[in-house]
């Protein structure tokens, strides 16, 4: 297991939204390059990039033309190069996302699979059915897509054949074996330039018809072990999917589990409304992190799912949470405001998990609903992915120090609100969100007990939620705005590490509203 992974906290960069260096109005490298101080006083560890390579940007950057090119809106593969090298003298890693399920339909291997018959590194049909599209070449018949139209789903084999389905080939066919080399190719590829490893997106939407993802767990697992013996630092990380076993990602040779907002534990802790309801989630009346206070069986609900994901993957899986991401609302939605997010932080950062904070969750960055739309981002009326997209708040000038662009050119409209967070001005304020998360961070950082490998005993559920770290830290955190008061044997004395709100006294945990806390036993 790649050791650096279990105490690190992950940055996660939108590129199009994060800091743009010449004027286009969109985000590049060398913007973020310029950031960089920002993320190494802010204390993370590694940087994940949403897809940087080459494309048309159908779908954001997740319809790859060109896995082995930086698309040019960014820059080159050598600024990539760069802001590695330079990211690694801070002591910060790069991760990137890596589209491997499909292309866009630009890429050099569509178009000359869609004019060519008999190649097979696209699952082609000869007649229409769910999910396949009308060619668009000389070839005849349809090609199955992974999401949009416009992203044909690379073959991997099925897992099952099928009498009335005869494009159905095995994973050992010659499409599905030059699909696992091509694979690998782009992954040595980009770790030989410095990068730290990758989130796959869509990592289990390989093989199709795949019971149990046994057949896409072991393609998995071949490259991950070739990757863990060529290169023993990197790592690979699936995207969350809610219905795969619990051991997937173990059986796959993945080195963590993601609990990302399209999951529905994630959800129980922090949806609350603010981009509408993925499809496949089931409905939360409430979320654990509403001030209401009533997200008891929400609570309930991430806990047992969060357990049962421990006892399927093993006790010991290492499991990133994310505060928000690019796909959902960000920390700040709905009703849920800057004076709240210290206490989601502080279960961030030491509930266990490996913690990942999405750009601009730091200083409370607020969802911004009715954004147009916007390269693939409203996937249905209720679920825009804009308001989640909106440019990084850097400071108080032209376009909050994003970009020197006319606002009507920046990739998406910035929050208009006069009071909207910056990083310049929370700096300033050593109670803001982004001191408190800085000092969260840090003591992390600082505390072994704090950080994955040791474990967690909840003592009390609903609000407060108070847990043991370890043997001797005692974590408070108080989501709702009602004061809360709950007995706890402790039988030690509770010395406060990092507090806002909450006190342990003659065996009584108090917490004000949003309050959370620290402690060292002794």
């Amino acid at each position: 297991m790649t050791s650096w992974l279990s105490d690190a906290v992950f940055y996660e960069i939108y590129p199009q939204s994060f800091a743009d260096s010449d004027g286009d109005g969109i985000g590049d490298l060398q913007g973020a390059l310029a950031r960089l101080d920002h993320l190494a006083w802010l204390g993370v560890d590694a940087v994940w990039f949403n897809p940087c390579f080459a494309s048309p940007f159908a779908d954001a950057g997740y319809d790859v033309s060109d896995y082995l090119r930086i698309a040019p809106r960014y820059g080159t593969n050598e600024d990539m190069v760069r802001f590695v090298e330079e990211a690694g003298r801070r002591g910060i890693r790069v991760v990137l996302d890596l589209v491997a399920g499909h292309t866009s339909v630009e890429h050099a291997w569509f178009r000359h699979s869609a004019a060519t018959d008999g190649d097979d590194r696209y699952v082609w049909s000869d007649r229409p059915g769910p999910g396949f599209v009308p060619s668009p070449g000389r070839r005849p018949g349809y090609y199955l897509k992974n999401f949009y139209e416009v992203q044909p789903a690379l073959n991997f084999g099925y897992g099952r054949s099928a009498p009335d389905e005869p494009w159905r080939q095995p994973v050992d066919a010659p499409g599905p074996r030059a699909n696992r080399a091509a694979l690998w190719e782009i992954i040595a590829f980009w770790l030989d330039r410095g990068v730290a490893g990758f989130r796959v997106d869509m990592a289990y939407s390989l093989v199709k018809d795949d019971p149990r993802l046994v057949e896409t767990a072991a393609l998995w697992r071949e490259i991950a072990d070739r990757m863990h013996r060529t290169y023993p630092d990197a790592v690979l990380l699936p995207e969350s999917d809610a219905g795969a076993p619990a051991d997937t990602g173990v059986r796959a040779g993945f080195d963590a589990d993601f609990f990302l907002p399209i999951h529905a534990g994630h959800s129980a802790l922090f949806n609350n409304g603010g981009a509408g309801l993925l499809p496949w989630l089931p409905e939360h009346e409430h979320c654990y992190f509403d001030e209401a206070g009533t997200g008891e069986r929400d609570l309930e609900l991430f806990l047992r799912l969060w357990d049962d994901h421990r006892a399927g993957a093993g006790a010991d899986r290492r499991i990133v949470l994310a505060s928000a991401d690019h796909d959902y609302s960000r920390l700040a939605a709905g009703t849920r405001t800057a004076e709240q997010l210290g206490a989601a932080y502080a279960f961030l950062l030491t509930w266990g998990s490996v913690p990942a904070v999405y750009y601009g969750d730091e200083i409370g960055m607020r969802y911004l609903p009715g954004m147009p739309d916007h390269e693939g981002s409203v996937f249905q009326p209720s679920y825009n992915r804009g308001g989640c997209r909106t440019p990084m708040q850097w400071d108080g000038g032209p376009n909050v120090g994003f970009s020197t662009a006319p606002a009507d050119r920046l990739y998406l409209p910035q929050d208009p609100d006069p009071d909207r967070p910056t990083v310049a001005a929370q700096r300033e304020d050593p109670d803001s969100p982004l001191h408190r998360l800085r000092r969260l961070i840090r003591l992390r950082r600082e505390t072994p007990a704090l950080r994955t490998a040791a474990k967690t005993t909840v003592l009390t559920r609903g609000y407060p939620l108070t847990y043991l770290r370890g043997r001797d830290h005692l974590v408070v955190v108080n989501p709702g705005r009602a004061p809360v008061r709950v007995p706890v044997d402790l039988g030690r004395a509770a010395v406060p590490l990092e507090v806002s709100g909450a006190a342990v006294a003659d065996g009584v945990v108090t917490a004000d509203g949003f309050g959370y806390g620290i402690f060292a036993l002794s």
